[in-house]
C-alpha cells in the first residue's frame, strides 16, 4: 500500500502521463480510504480545468459570496 506522499505524487503525474497498472490500483485503493487524498484529488481536476478553460480564453463566472457579506453581523 502507498501513502499520502506517494499518492499526492501518483495524482499530479497523472496530469502528465498514463500511470501503470500497478500505479493505478494502488492510488485506487490509497484514494478510496484517504479523504485528504480524495479531496487533493479533487482539487487537482478542478485546477485542470481552470487552467485548461483558461487557456482557451473561456471566462466561467461563479456565484461566491465573501465570509463578510454573508453575516450582516460582521459589518
Amino acid at each position: 500500500m502507498i501513502d499520502c506522499k506517494q499518492a499526492t505524487r501518483l495524482l499530479s503525474e497523472q496530469q502528465e502521463r498514463n500511470l501503470s497498472r500497478r500505479e493505478k490500483l494502488a492510488l485506487k485503493f490509497h484514494v478510496f480510504m484517504c479523504k485528504a487524498c480524495r479531496n487533493f484529488g479533487q482539487q487537482m481536476g478542478t485546477l485542470r480545468d481552470l487552467a485548461r478553460s483558461y487557456a482557451k480564453g473561456e471566462e466561467k463566472v461563479q456565484d461566491r459570496q465573501q465570509p463578510s457579506d454573508s453575516n450582516p453581523q460582521d459589518k
